[in-house]
């Protein structure tokens, strides 16, 4: 089953169980789906449709940053419930160790030795394990990998 049929069944399991915060996130996620394949006018692949999950957990990660310093906590607990209900969707992420041992492979792979290999090491990482790692997280392993 493709993440879009995925996403398309819980609509309607959430909409007949009259679940409103999760009918209304897939209703977002929907409309996000159905703008991209209007804009490339063709369907879209299961990477494609994670990369717009991927950037509305970004979007409600920001905004419960920005609720919260602006002190709108009833803002900031809507947005979290609606980040949880979208890590559904999201890769399972890899444990701190798988992460480590990942990064120490792909310098080794790539032949990184320096500071200026880091671009490459990263985006490795990132295009072969799309979704299970956070790149704030590989970018900062990686630089501490590199520096030492």
């Amino acid at each position: 089953m493709s993440l879009l049929e995925r996403i398309e069944g819980d609509y309607i399991v959430a909409y007949k169980s009259r679940d409103h915060d999760l009918t209304a996130v897939l209703r977002m996620l929907k409309a996000a789906v159905k703008n991209r394949q209007v804009e490339l006018r063709r369907s879209l692949t299961d990477d494609e449709v994670l990369d717009l999950v991927l950037k509305q957990i970004k979007q409600r990660q920001e905004s419960i940053e920005m609720y919260s310093k602006a002190g709108r906590t009833e803002l900031a607990a809507k947005e979290a419930l609606e980040l949880e209900l979208l890590r559904a969707y999201q890769p399972q992420p890899l444990s701190s160790d798988e992460l480590y041992a990942l990064v120490d492979a792909v310098t080794a792979e790539q032949g990184a030795t320096s500071i200026k290999d880091m671009g490459r090491v990263i985006q490795a990482i990132m295009n072969t394990h799309k979704g299970r790692v956070d790149g704030k997280t590989v970018s900062e392993l990686v630089r501490n990998r590199l520096s030492s």
